[in-house]
């Protein structure tokens, strides 16, 4: 699947992975290729995206939306893990 990790500024990752695990505002979502369609808002915490170019993010705010096979997590405040 496709993950894109965008915040205010810019774009923060943008790449293949094999899984996300990210802070939904009401716990921790996990999602794997294939995944039905799906919104979230984002709460705070560790965004973790898994395989591929791999990454981990501390992300507060914003929304995380899969479409088909494309992840999509805008949040108001980014930081490199």
């Amino acid at each position: 699947m496709h993950v894109t990790v965008i915040s205010p500024e810019r774009t923060v990752f943008d790449g293949p992975a094999d899984a996300v695990v990210a802070p939904a505002y009401d716990g921790q979502v996990g999602i794997l290729p294939r995944h039905a369609p799906f919104l979230t808002l984002l709460g705070s915490g560790m965004l973790t995206v898994s395989g591929g170019e791999a990454g981990r993010f501390r992300v507060a705010g914003g929304f995380l939306q899969v479409v088909g096979d494309e992840v999509r997590v805008v949040a108001d405040r980014v930081e490199i893990s």
